[in-house]
């Protein structure tokens, strides 16, 4: 679960059906003095903006039930809770929810209109902090596809030696070593040494070599996975694949690491990494 810091309050941000709800729950705990959700529920001011946001966002919006509510919001004998309002009107903006991430939960646009009653002061950092995380997560998406394309390309690579390289009936320890034979190959092209060979020299580090490759050389990965592929089903010999490999290794690293646009996406991949 994602978290928002505003005014030393930490405040939770929950995915529901692929959208972001702010808790109110926790954005309460900002506010001075004794206040309840159910009070900012009864103005009528709030009732008419959720009704508002409900018919431009919500088809099945009760609007009968709607205006019942309306009709009384504000009065002092009125009380509605968020279950009540959700179950009568079939609301989507707000949600109750039980259990470990408990509370009440808002869309963004709701949320906002919510920090109003805190302070205007905390409605702007509020909404200035949304929009900080997600700009992390636009820039993790950037770093994941990256991620992700080595991943694809590998698998193309993969293919390749089973169908050019594995004879028939080898054992599935035979098999691995042959695999672990190729991704050598762009190992030592790439970063001039096996994974055995790093392993040895950072014994105090976890995962792999290509773990801890920057974003230049998960591009370059990529595309020499591709080629090796290519270079595979043409027969060509390892020996005469390391030395065009590394070529294209040298060639392509010169530049991408003077590529602007590889540049800021590893920038940006620094920042996501401090975060984590």
């Amino acid at each position: 679960m994602k978290k928002l810091m505003v005014d030393n309050t930490a405040i939770s941000v929950l995915k529901i059906e692929d959208k972001d709800y702010i808790s109110l729950t926790d954005m309460l705990k900002a506010k001075d003095g004794d206040f309840f959700i159910s009070d900012w529920l009864r103005n009528r001011n709030t009732v008419e903006f959720l009704g508002v946001w409900e018919q431009i966002h919500n088809p099945n919006f009760n609007y009968g039930e709607y205006a019942a509510i309306r009709v009384q919001a504000g009065l002092n004998s009125y009380k509605i809770s968020v279950k009540e309002w959700v179950a009568k009107t079939n609301a989507v903006g707000l949600r109750a929810t039980a259990g470990r991430y408990g509370g009440t939960y808002a869309f963004k646009d709701i949320a906002f209109e919510f920090g109003m009653w805190i302070s205007p002061h905390f409605k702007i950092y509020l909404i200035k902090e949304f929009d900080r995380l997600k700009a992390e997560e636009q820039d993790r998406l950037g770093w994941d596809i990256k991620r992700n394309l080595a991943k694809i390309n590998y698998r193309v690579h993969t293919d390749a030696i089973k169908e050019k390289l594995i004879p028939l009936q080898l054992s599935a320890q035979q098999k691995n070593a042959i695999y672990a034979n190729e991704a050598d190959v762009l190992n030592v092209a790439l970063f001039g040494m096996t994974a055995k060979e790093w392993r040895e020299k950072n014994p105090n580090l976890k995962g792999n070599i290509r773990d801890y490759a920057d974003v230049s050389q998960l591009v370059c990965l990529s595309n020499m996975e591709s080629l090796n592929a290519v270079f595979i089903n043409d027969r060509i010999s390892q020996a005469e694949r390391m030395t065009k490999l590394n070529a294209v290794a040298i060639s392509q690293m010169q530049i991408l690491t003077d590529d602007s646009r590889v540049v800021k996406l590893e920038s940006q991949s620094k920042k996501v990494g401090d975060t984590e």
